[in-house]
Order: structure tokens, then C-alpha cells, then sequence
């Protein structure tokens, strides 16, 4: 069986043990979930799930909004069934749950990449208002959070031995690369055709934007969640992430971030006609 089939047919799994409740909410039941994920036993999974709350809590998310310990019914044999403790996980709940997974199994590796996007995705259809933004908004409004966010990932680096302007630099590059098939910033600013002056960030599209986004809080989260002290490991994982995004976006059939246009009109322009309309008014 082939990569891709073997990705298919675990994410057409995690989607076949997929509940929804009468509020139209979605959810899924630890024990369904650790027997998808290959735990042999229950009790083996509920650490995994413990480190999800530990997690959740560390993102300032309320655990009780993403974890809620329910009681389930289970087949017992002859047709009888019985009541038993389970937990009810939203989908950001199984997203962390994966993350503490070992990624050298299929199985796991495939639900990372579920679970990361489907919840990147789900945040997007929430955000009905984003979804009604032309493209020149969607940039502005994308470009706006990657760099608060790119604040936050700085913070998360120094923390992890990244100290220099050079190292800090280096570190990014790392990022693209993994995103961009091996191209770092350089390279990618030399594909767009851009002046030396001019940031590439500026010149992306909301497609492209969302996805060096992703990169980066992506990269953040695992920095500290995995508690990296040492800048080579911190460069491997800021790679290791851009690298997953970019299998990911495969996966999904997209179009590589390196063949993506560039749009005509930088941000930092689409910003000064907009004020220029404003001051009109």
C-alpha cells in the first residue's frame, strides 16, 4: 500500500469514529481513539491524554472547553453492555493527544497532520468575517498575526539557546527551508524578484501567508512543549516543521509555496491605499 493510500485511509478513520453531539458539536471518545492510535490497552493511552491537559492548559485554552471525562457503554459479549469511564476530546484535544505520539508510526504521523490542519481549517470556517474579506484583507489581516506571532516564536527561540541577530537568522532560515523544498530566504527572495530592501513576507499571497503562519506557530509550540535548550536542535525543529507543513499541503494536493504567485502589490502597499481611502472619508 502505497503513502498516500496509507494517509487516506487513516484519516478516513479518524473521521469514521468522528461523534457529533445535539448541539452540533463534534467530539471523539478516547477509548476509540486509542485503539485507532495502536494502544494496546487503555491504561497505556491515559497518560497521553494527561499530557494533553497539561498541554492545553500551558496554551491558556479552559481544559474543561477540550477534555471532559464521560462514561460510555461497551460490548461485554452475548449482547450485553456495560458502563465505563471515557474521556470526550474535541478535535484541538486530539491534536494534542497525537503530538505526544510517536511520529515514526504511520498511524501517529498521520494524525498529526489531521488533526493539525483540520483544527487550523475549523479556526478558519469559525471566522465567518474572514471568509467575506477580499484577498488584499485576507493578506493584510494574515500578515498582521504572523508577525505578533513572530514575536512570540523569536521569544520561544532565545529561550531555547537562539541568542544572536546571526543565530536568530539562521534559525529562520532553517523554517523555510523545510517549507520551501531547501530554499532559504534568500533564495526565495531571488524567485520573487524583489529589491534587496523589500521583506518577502510582504509579498506573498493569503495562501502562502497561512501557511508560514502555521509554520510558525507550529515551530513555537513544539519549542517549548518539548522544552529544546540547544539552538541545533532548535534549527532542526523550526526545519522539521516547515518540512511537515509542506508534506501536508501535498497531501492535500495544494500548490507548493515556492509556485505560488507573487502577488502585484506588496502589503505594505495595499496598507498606504488604504489609509489614503481612509483619510478621503
Amino acid at each position: 500500500m502505497t503513502e498516500k493510500r496509507i494517509a487516506n485511509q487513516h484519516h478516513a478513520t479518524f473521521e469514521g469514529i468522528r461523534h457529533t453531539d445535539d448541539a452540533g458539536q463534534e467530539f471523539w471518545l478516547a477509548r476509540q481513539l486509542a485503539e485507532v492510535l495502536d494502544y494496546s490497552q487503555y491504561r497505556h493511552f491515559l497518560p497521553v491524554v494527561e499530557r494533553a491537559k497539561e498541554a492545553c492548559l500551558n496554551s491558556g485554552q479552559p481544559v474543561e472547553n477540550h477534555i471532559e471525562d464521560v462514561l460510555t457503554m461497551v460490548e461485554i459479549g452475548s449482547g450485553a453492555q456495560r458502563e465505563v469511564a471515557d474521556v470526550r476530546l474535541s478535535r484541538y484535544a486530539c491534536y494534542l493527544v497525537v503530538q505526544n505520539g510517536d511520529p515514526s508510526k504511520p498511524v501517529i504521523a498521520n494524525g498529526q497532520t489531521y488533526f493539525a490542519m483540520q483544527t487550523r481549517r475549523q479556526e478558519l470556517e469559525d471566522s465567518a468575517k474572514f471568509a467575506q474579506l477580499s484577498e488584499d484583507d485576507k493578506r493584510l489581516a494574515i500578515r498582521n498575526e504572523l508577525a505578533a506571532h513572530n514575536k512570540y516564536l523569536a521569544a520561544a527561540a532565545k529561550d531555547a539557546g537562539v541568542e544572536t541577530s546571526l543565530d536568530y537568522a539562521i534559525f529562520q532560515d532553517h523554517g523555510y527551508k523545510g517549507l520551501y523544498g531547501g530554499m532559504g530566504a534568500k533564495d526565495i527572495h531571488a524567485r520573487k524578484g524583489l529589491k534587496k530592501s523589500q521583506k518577502i513576507l510582504d509579498h506573498m499571497g493569503s495562501t502562502e501567508l497561512a501557511a508560514n503562519l502555521f509554520r510558525a506557530t507550529q515551530a513555537e509550540e513544539k519549542l517549548k512543549r518539548e522544552n529544546v535548550q540547544n539552538k541545533q536542535r532548535a534549527n532542526n525543529t523550526h526545519y522539521e516543521v516547515g518540512k511537515k507543513v509542506r508534506e501536508t499541503i501535498r497531501e492535500l494536493g495544494g500548490t507548493m509555496p515556492e509556485a505560488m504567485p507573487t502577488p502585484e502589490q506588496s502589503v505594505k502597499q495595499i496598507e498606504s491605499a488604504k489609509k489614503k481611502l481612509e483619510g478621503k472619508k
